[in-house]
């Protein structure tokens, strides 16, 4: 399976904040590095990223990774099997679908972020499908603009949507692998947490403002409320041999912005993973990486395998990683241990099932547009569930 994460990032879409005033390179890259220093991040590890001229604007602005990682994906897939694949949310940026809200269509905003740079992976098999959930940004607009691209996914293959909570066993795998799908905004979005804030050395300091998420995206059926419990059931009553989660918000992750969103969404479905699940994907960071929680926190007492947790959000609009950060979280959470990290990249994963091992392959792809696909890391774990 190849798993794409926050792929929507397409020039086409920018706000007018995103280039106005049209920027010069020597603009952008002292944006970039006024950035980097307001998000604690290490100055000798400034790297500007990928950037390309707007051409209505004549700015420089962020390039955009959309069809360079889908067709690096393509080109891999067409060589490496793929019988399906997952889309870990934020599939449309800045807004989500919006009704017209924007003065766009969202038709054409579908074709431009879904049919032309996905479509074309029907070739791998008539029943190949992308499982996909929302992530914030595709939250942004209202609940029935987000409810308006649940229903596009749903009704326009290879793209499939259940629900925006959903469990589902692709045709492909013979009952062999089966997706509970989350909506971590929804999730998060019932829950009370504060803000991220950092020391200059990238520790964790104590924030005194809370985390805002739209009051629409808040719970609003018995599902929505209860995702921790219905997916602890979910898991409980299948027969699949692999049992796959896969959310938008990470539970760990090394960029250093959003990690009270991940200390939330551990504490609500941690637990039900480590007793249950084999493996979590997820975006929303724009990184690459894959750890392994030994989940002693979550279970306290209990010895489990340790639960694989993947960060696949490369595919659209790259953003570094924070060492600093990554070395206090890895310090201060002796059960984490972190195998892979990549940030400044684009990029996605393929994910291979064999009967008692899964390995991941992180694939990236050249700044240059290429669509050339570079394997930069494989990783194996195995089966944590009982049959």
């Amino acid at each position: 399976m190849v798993a794409i994460g926050d792929h929507g990032y397409d020039l086409r879409y920018l706000e007018a904040k995103d280039y106005t005033p049209p920027l010069t390179v020597e603009q952008f890259t002292d944006e970039a590095r006024a950035d980097w220093a307001k998000d604690k991040r290490p100055p000798a590890e400034f790297a500007a990223g990928a950037y390309t001229v707007h051409q209505p604007s004549g700015g420089v602005v962020s390039a955009s990774g959309l069809m360079p990682v889908a067709d690096a994906m393509f080109d891999w897939c067409g060589r490496n099997r793929c019988q399906f694949g997952v889309m870990l949310g934020d599939n449309i940026y800045p807004d989500g679908a919006t009704l017209g809200a924007d003065g766009k269509d969202d038709a054409d905003r579908f074709r431009h972020k879904f049919a032309d740079p996905y479509g074309r992976f029907r070739q791998f098999g008539g029943d190949f499908r992308f499982y996909a959930t929302l992530g914030n940004h595709d939250w942004h607009t209202s609940r029935d603009a987000a409810m308006a691209q649940v229903d596009y996914l749903a009704k326009t293959p290879p793209f499939y949507m259940d629900g925006l909570i959903y469990r589902v066993s692709p045709p492909e795998t013979r009952g062999e692998v089966e997706l509970f799908v989350l909506d971590t905004q929804v999730l998060l979005a019932g829950r009370t947490f504060m803000e991220d804030a950092l020391a200059d050395d990238g520790s964790e300091i104590p924030s005194t403002k809370m985390d805002e998420l739209e009051p629409w995206a808040k719970p609003q059926t018995p599902l929505e409320a209860a995702q921790a419990a219905w997916l602890a059931e979910a898991l409980t009553s299948s027969k699949a041999r692999w049992k796959i989660v896969i959310g938008h918000h990470p539970l760990w992750a090394s960029a250093g912005g959003k990690y009270r969103q991940s200390e939330a969404l551990r504490a609500a479905i941690l637990p039900v993973l480590c007793e249950h699940a084999d493996l979590y994907l997820a975006g929303h960071e724009h990184t690459l990486e894959a750890f392994t929680d030994s989940c002693a926190a979550a279970l306290p007492g209990k010895r489990v395998a340790p639960l694989p947790a993947i960060v696949s959000g490369a595919a659209g609009k790259q953003r570094p990683l924070n060492t600093a950060f990554m070395r206090h979280q890895l310090a201060r959470n002796p059960g984490l241990k972190q195998l892979h990290a990549q940030g400044m990249i684009w990029g996605a994963a393929h994910l291979t099932l064999a009967p008692e091992t899964a390995t991941i392959t992180f694939i990236t792809t050249p700044n240059d547009g290429s669509g050339k696909p570079v394997q930069t890391g494989s990783y194996s774990f195995p089966r944590r569930t009982e049959l």
